[in-house]
């Protein structure tokens, strides 16, 4: 079963309110970049990346849970995290039962943690392109 199958699958499960979230946050991010891959990591975990690891989600008991790997790096303009604030890198959204999903401003924080990965890879490449031509 490839990645994408099983976040089916997943969904599938939640046979209450927790699908329908977690299905409209899945639709969300796929919409944000086309280029966006759907990975399963963690045993169990639905991971979305693009040039790096943008977020991963979680159904627990009573929330849903996106969390952004990078999220203490990224802008929220829209104030969307509410959970994981002390943390020093990620930051997460617990959505609850009757929570609308600001899909415009999800889509943006997807976009801006793009952009964090691939400013992370560019600064990596110069820094390599750096120490080839000190070495030469």
């Amino acid at each position: 079963m490839n990645p994408s199958e099983s976040i089916d699958q997943l969904i599938g499960k939640l046979t209450d309110w927790r699908g329908k979230t977690f299905a409209s946050i899945r639709k969300s991010i796929l919409e944000a970049d086309r280029e966006i891959i759907e990975e399963w990591k963690w045993m169990g975990s639905p991971v979305w990346s693009r040039d790096g690891m943008i977020a991963v989600a979680d159904a627990h008991k009573g929330k849903v849970k996106l969390t952004f790997v990078h999220g203490a790096s990224i802008p929220d303009p829209d104030g969307l995290f509410n959970a994981g604030l002390e943390g020093n890198a990620r930051r997460a959204i617990d959505f609850f039962e009757g929570d609308r999903i600001n899909d415009r401003a999800l889509k943006n924080l997807v976009r801006a943690a793009i952009d964090f990965n691939q400013s992370k890879l560019k600064k990596k490449a110069s820094a390599n392109t750096r120490t080839k031509a000190e070495k030469g």
